[in-house]
């Protein structure tokens, strides 16, 4: 599994992919406020959206679940 990229990293994957972090953010439903401010270090993305959102940027080693699916249900 590949490590998380630093937030300076994830800033130039964006401007590589020629990708604003608006543009990121209405194709991924986020928040753009919340977006910066993990970009910039303000937010640690632990819970909720900031933990999809450092996900998503590649930041932060982790599994984006469907709220609706959790806890996951026993098979039948």
């Amino acid at each position: 599994m590949p490590r998380p990229m630093t937030r300076e990293q994830a800033r130039q994957e964006l401007d590589r992919r020629g990708i604003t972090v608006a543009d990121f953010c209405r194709a991924h439903d986020l928040n753009p406020n919340l977006v910066y401010d993990l970009l910039a270090g303000r937010k640690k993305g632990k819970r909720g959206e900031a933990h999809r959102a450092a996900v998503l940027l590649g930041i932060k080693d982790g599994v984006i679940e469907d709220v609706e699916d959790f806890p996951p249900k026993p098979e039948q």
